[in-house]
């Protein structure tokens, strides 16, 4: 995988796809759910994911995906000639591009590159760059896995869907070995997220997560807090003066982050990216709900119990409690949730 380059159409027998995919991790992963379904409808189709830098190692993960394509512009960023010069670069290369951002901007590579079908939903005045515009029914498409899968199949099949498969993010065992040996890591392995980008909405107390670590050491467990380098400071709270509890925050690439997960026997963790990388590895998954909903963004997977109050004034969706109080959060005992890892352990 890596950065674009042409492309012998003799060379590909199945239909050549090219998704522009999300700018957050866990949409990322969620997209995974899309790329089996092509491939299942196609097992010869092609599939080249547009992202950001950072999707490379989960999009590397993904075995239906062929090549990851780096978008080289800052979160949120318009940068037009960027956008323009990179499609004209991908001319000639694919049959179809699908869309999965709703913004004007993230339509604009593929009419660049000159796909001749082009998917997306409509928005933002897309009527030129999408040439396949689809309307979202928010009764069928209630999930953002929901919306991206819709887009890969033919609009008269998308209501109701076909089976949603859920992502697999494939695992490196020698790197696991590594990345026990280098952080003095032990099995049986708890791991804590206590991030989420979104907001502090979205994120659970750490003095909670403190008790979970405390109670899990007690019981014989090692305790890992993952995250991003901005959760580092969260990390230190959680695990200052507890022996047995390692603060990888920021320490760790995304990759690594990806087979630590795979390791852990359970994860607590808020809404977050990192709460869908750890479902598509498998890991059973403590999933703290505040401001957003498990009925909308879901981890997709068979294991894990889901710790949501449902309070009258969730969800909101907002970044901080318009309230300020963040009851949904706060009111969320941690002996609820230590009562799930001990009965799932």
């Amino acid at each position: 995988m890596g950065e674009a380059g042409i492309l012998s159409p003799s060379a590909v027998r199945g239909e050549r796809i090219l998704v522009v995919g999300p700018a957050w991790v866990g949409d990322m992963v969620m997209a995974q759910s899309l790329f089996m379904v092509l491939r299942r409808r196609d097992p010869e189709a092609v599939i080249d994911v547009i992202g950001p830098k950072w999707s490379t190692p989960i999009l590397e993960r993904m075995p239906e995906v062929r090549r990851s394509i780096t978008l080289d512009v800052g979160h949120g960023d318009v940068d037009l000639l960027s956008r323009w010069r990179l499609g004209r670069s991908l001319q000639g290369q694919y049959d179809r591009a699908i869309v999965l951002p709703r913004s004007w901007k993230s339509a604009l590579v593929p009419f660049a590159a000159g796909v001749p079908h082009r998917t997306g939903f409509t928005g933002e005045q897309r009527y030129v760059l999408l040439n396949d515009r689809r309307q979202r029914n928010r009764d069928v498409l209630d999930q953002t896995v929901k919306r991206f899968v819709a887009l890969g199949v033919p609009a008269d099949e998308s209501a109701p869907l076909p089976q949603v498969p859920h992502p697999q993010l494939t695992l490196n065992a020698d790197s696991q070995r590594r990345l026990l040996s280098e952080h003095e890591l032990h099995q049986p392995l708890i791991g804590l997220m206590p991030g989420a980008e979104y907001g502090p909405a979205k994120q659970w107390p750490l003095a909670y997560f403190r008790r979970v670590a405390q109670q899990m050491v007690d019981r014989g467990y090692q305790v890992v807090v993952l995250g991003g380098p901005k959760d580092r400071p969260a990390g230190d709270t959680i695990s200052e003066r507890l022996a047995g509890v390692v603060n990888l925050c920021g320490r760790t690439t995304l990759a690594d982050a990806v087979d630590l997960l795979g390791c852990c026997e359970q994860v607590v963790t808020n809404d977050s990216g990192l709460m869908h990388v750890a479902a598509a590895v498998g890991t059973h998954l403590q999933a703290i709900y505040g401001s957003s909903s498990p009925r909308y963004t879901p981890p997709l997977t068979g294991r894990a119990d889901i710790h949501w109050l449902e309070l009258s004034c969730s969800p909101c969706f907002e970044r901080t409690c318009p309230l300020g109080h963040t009851n949904c959060l706060n009111q969320l005992d941690p002996a609820r949730v230590i009562a799930r890892l001990s009965s799932e352990s």
